[in-house]
């Protein structure tokens, strides 16, 4: 491992020579060293309206907790463990999440609360040729909410649905049921061929989503309007949780971030009481160490734990804005990062003891009711399942309510940090004025929404949900991290941290946010780029939304520089990009120590 002196004889092109400010005596761009011992601008002066803070220590890390644990730790975790390798999938995992994830996780934790300001002017104290990452996080931010709103609408319409004597999907006597209705589930005199349907599935795609009036993206059709009253009550509740800031948010995650956790619960001892539980365990966990050999499941674990976590977003810098000053981030970051990774866990249990429950009744493998992946394991797999137990209605009322609340949470931190960045922006024209533009961007949200509300809409979902903002992230992610410890520098940063917690970070955090962070968020990025599955559906659609999509972060970050700035000297133009707007020459330090 390099030493501080030789890893300084190492260091990349661009260290302080490139740093050099303007002197104000002079005038002119000077080339200055930059010497004695690093320091960093001072936090935000006091403004005229002073900045929301977090009531309670717990309402912060209830918020943080809510956002992180979502509907992807109990549909996305599970099958990814088994699809590559079960238990053995546990080691690149933790891998991932201690050498990437996390620090990250600590670094935008740290950067918040230190700056105390939002995803867009945070870059001028940082370095401000990298505001651009800042609008793409909005844009990212708004992209995610036009379709991942719809899919809690859809739960809400279940759980509606699920106050009744005899669940709507449990059995083939409805009218949107077909002839290849077969309701197979315990009965071995049934059979089954390619073209049968369960009652779940035709519930869903013929009753929830009426996909069968659709041609396809060419052909969405009309707007359910059962749909849009879901959608519209799901934004009604989001807008009167974040009007008033995190005064109120804060106390609605007291109930939408620990009752999920009730129900896993109630679902885990339910579901380990059923028949054929334990193959569901054992398929789960089942090591595969060959798998290890692959370098696709390492690519797959450092994805699932990037989004799971949801460094780049703009969260939890949003959410850490409004921490007091010499709160303990780093213990924050370590607790709500352990509480997510166990969450995603333990919901393969909550989800293999069912499957497993699956597989015994239709005497099959496990491996024939794990193939539904998405939506499909949470609208069609689990709720059939539901469907042939014991108090069905109650296990029901209880999952959709508990989906219903982990999309809410995740809604509530994505919203905010729009909301947080504009307005800390946009003080001279935000400030006093949050309810109405918050009431403003939910409206945004709601209209770009509607297309995903057609009968086609479960199309629009997967295309967005498939091919949308999962590279831009990963690209902001990684311009963030080089952000931070290449032109910031580590030195800067680790001061930071010690103003707010009275010790710096010690050398593995530092070489993961210079090195094994960036290496990792690289990976990804390249490995998601080819190897795309080919569907007839996405057709023609695809290319052109990947690419526009993946060059959110390329557009925002290439624009953004000050016509101002066009006609100034290259070393001028280097001294307003690269340079802290509160920065000094002494300040610049060394980049990475």
């Amino acid at each position: 491992m390099l030493s501080p002196a030789a890893f300084d004889q190492t260091r990349l092109w661009f260290p302080c020579r490139l740093l050099s400010v303007p002197w104000v005596s002079s005038g002119s761009m000077a080339e200055q060293p930059c010497l004695g011992p690093p320091a960093s601008p001072a936090p935000p002066k006091p403004r005229s309206h002073p900045r929301d803070k977090w009531s309670k220590k717990m309402d912060f890390l209830l918020s943080v907790i809510g956002f992180a644990v979502d509907l992807g730790n109990v549909w996305r975790f599970p099958y990814i463990c088994y699809q590559n390798g079960g238990g053995a999938f546990l080691i690149p995992y933790t891998l991932m999440a201690v050498f990437g994830g996390v620090p990250l996780f600590y670094m935008e934790l740290a950067l918040g609360q230190f700056h105390r300001t939002g995803a867009i002017p945070i870059w001028k104290r940082i370095c401000p040729i990298f505001k651009g990452i800042g609008f793409a996080i909005c844009i990212i931010g708004l992209y995610v909410s036009f379709y991942y709103n719809t899919i809690i609408a859809w739960a809400l319409y279940y759980f509606y649905s699920s106050f009744s004597g005899t669940l709507p999907w449990a059995s083939c006597d409805n009218p949107w049921n077909t002839p290849d209705c077969t309701n197979y589930f315990g009965k071995s005199n049934v059979t089954w061929t390619n073209f049968s349907r369960s009652p779940a599935e035709e519930f869903y795609t013929r009753k929830v989503l009426e996909i069968q009036k659709s041609g396809g993206l060419y052909d969405i059709g009309g707007i359910r309007w059962q749909l849009l009253l879901c959608l519209f009550l799901i934004f009604t509740i989001v807008y009167f949780s974040l009007w008033k800031g995190v005064k109120t948010s804060g106390k609605v995650v007291w109930v939408t971030a620990t009752l999920p956790y009730v129900v896993l619960l109630i679902l885990l001892i339910r579901g380990a009481t059923l028949p054929g539980a334990w193959r569901g365990v054992v398929f789960y966990l089942r090591p595969d160490w060959g798998k290890l050999l692959s370098t696709a499941v390492w690519v797959d674990a450092a994805a699932q734990i990037f989004f799971s976590l949801g460094p780049g977003f703009g969260v939890l810098l949003a959410l850490a804005s409004y921490n007091h000053f010499h709160n303990n981030c780093y213990r924050d970051a370590l607790v709500t990062s352990a509480v997510n990774c166990l969450t995603s866990f333990l919901s393969g249990f909550v989800i293999f003891t069912v499957l497993g429950y699956m597989a015994e009744m239709r005497d099959v493998e496990v491996e024939d009711v794990a193939r539904d992946k998405g939506p499909s394991l949470l609208f069609i797999t689990y709720p059939e399942a539901i469907a042939n137990m014991v108090g069905s209605t109650f296990f029901a009322i209880i999952f959709f309510l508990m989906m219903i609340t982990l999309g809410l949470d995740s809604t509530f931190g994505g919203l905010e940090a729009v909301i947080t960045a504009v307005m800390d922006e946009y003080p001279q024209v935000l400030a006093g004025r949050r309810e109405l533009f918050v009431l403003g961007l939910i409206t945004v949200c709601f209209l770009g929404s509607l297309s995903t509300l057609t009968y086609g809409g479960a199309y629009v979902v997967k295309l967005l949900e498939e091919f949308g903002a999962g590279c831009s992230i990963l690209a902001v992610v990684l311009l963030e991290t080089i952000a931070v410890s290449w032109f910031y520098g580590i030195q800067r940063f680790s001061h930071d941290v010690k103003a707010m917690l009275g010790f710096t970070p010690g050398l593995f955090w530092k070489l993961c946010w210079v090195a094994i962070s960036p290496a990792l968020s690289s990976c990804s990025i390249l490995s998601s780029v080819p190897g795309l599955g080919r569907s007839e559906n996405y057709l023609g659609w695809k290319s052109p939304l990947r690419s526009r999509s993946s060059n959110i972060t390329q557009h925002c970050q290439g624009h953004h520089v000050p016509k101002a700035h066009i006609d100034t000297s290259v070393k001028s133009l280097q001294g307003w990009g690269l340079h802290p707007a509160l920065g000094s020459c002494a300040r610049a330090g060394h980049p990475f120590w």
